[in-house]
C-alpha cells in the first residue's frame, strides 16, 4: 500500500478538529487518508519549524524496522494545501478501551496495569490504567526509541481485529529526553527476547539503509541520539521510568 499512497489525487473530506494541528480527512481513490499539510503546523518551542511531517514518516519508518506494524502506512507528498504528511486511514473500534480511567476500587485484578492516581472533581480517588498486552509492551518500546513527547491515549487506536496502532509522531527524536506516555506500567521490568530483538533490527538498520533514509529527515544529532537510545536500552534491557524535569505524562491523558 505504500507505493499506492504518493500517487492519485488527494481529495480533502473535512477536517479533524480535535487535532493540534491542521488536520484532514481524505481520500486517495478508494483509499481514506489523514493528511497534515506543513502549512497548517502550529511552531514549537522545542522543535524546528517545518519538521511535524518529516518526524511522523520518520516514525513509520523506524516503526518498519521494528517489523511490529505499530505506525500505518505514512508518506510524504503534496495536497490541495501543500506538501505533507499522508496516513493510511485506520477505524477505531469504539468498544474497546487500551487506555482507561477509573475509580481506584474498579481496578481490574489482572490483564491491566495501573500507573497514576489522582482524584476527579469530587475528590474520588480515580486511577489510570493501560492494557497489559504484548501490542502495548512494543508500542511502549518503539516510544522509548523515538523518544515520543505526546503518547495519549488518544493516540493509541484499537482494531476490531485485535491490532493497535500509534499514531501523532510529529514530537518525537528530539535530542533531548522528552519521553512523555501513558505506557508507563511496564517500567522496570525486563524487555522480553522479542522487544530484544525488534530493537536490535532497528539499531542493525541504522547503520544501513535506514539511517540512510532518516538523513532526509532527522538533524545529525538527532540520528545519533536515537541509536544512543537503541544502545541503552539494549544494554539495560528494561522498561525506562520517568526521569529528567520534563512531565512524565501528556496533558490532557487522551
Amino acid at each position: 500500500m505504500l507505493t499506492d499512497l504518493p500517487g492519485g489525487e488527494l481529495e480533502l473530506v473535512g477536517r479533524i478538529t480535535v487535532a493540534s494541528n491542521a488536520t484532514f480527512l481524505a481520500t486517495i481513490g478508494d483509499a481514506r487518508v489523514v493528511y497534515k499539510p506543513v502549512a497548517g503546523e502550529k511552531p514549537l518551542w522545542d522543535f524546528p519549524d517545518g519538521t511535524l511531517a518529516d518526524r511522523e514518516l520518520a516514525a513509520y519508518l523506524v516503526s518498519e524496522a521494528f517489523g511490529w506494524d505499530v505506525v500505518p502506512v505514512t508518506c510524504l507528498r503534496d495536497g490541495p494545501l501543500g506538501p505533507g504528511m499522508v496516513q493510511l486511514w485506520q477505524e477505531p473500534d469504539p468498544e474497546q478501551d487500551p487506555v482507561d480511567v477509573v475509580p481506584a476500587h474498579a481496578v481490574p485484578p489482572e490483564g491491566w496495569r495501573a500507573v497514576f492516581e489522582g482524584i476527579d472533581d469530587d475528590d474520588q480517588p480515580l486511577t489510570l490504567i493501560h492494557e497489559d498486552s504484548p501490542a502495548l509492551r512494543r508500542m511502549a518500546v518503539f516510544d522509548v526509541v523515538v523518544n515520543n513527547a505526546d503518547r495519549k491515549g488518544g493516540h493509541i487506536l484499537p482494531t476490531q481485529q485485535g491490532h493497535r496502532y500509534g499514531v501523532d509522531h510529529g514530537v518525537s527524536f528530539h535530542v533531548e529526553h522528552k519521553l512523555r506516555t501513558v505506557l508507563w506500567g511496564w517500567q522496570g521490568d525486563g524487555l522480553d527476547p522479542d522487544e530484544i530483538a525488534g530493537v536490535e533490527r532497528v539499531r542493525t538498520a541504522l547503520d544501513g539503509y535506514l539511517g540512510q533514509r532518516l538523513t532526509e529527515l532527522l538533524s545529525d544529532d538527532e540520528l545519533a541520539a536515537l541509536a544512543t537510545r537503541c544502545d541503552r536500552l539494549l544494554g539495560r534491557a528494561t522498561f525506562p521510568g520517568p526521569r529528567g524535569q520534563m512531565p512524565a505524562f501528556p496533558w490532557p491523558f487522551f
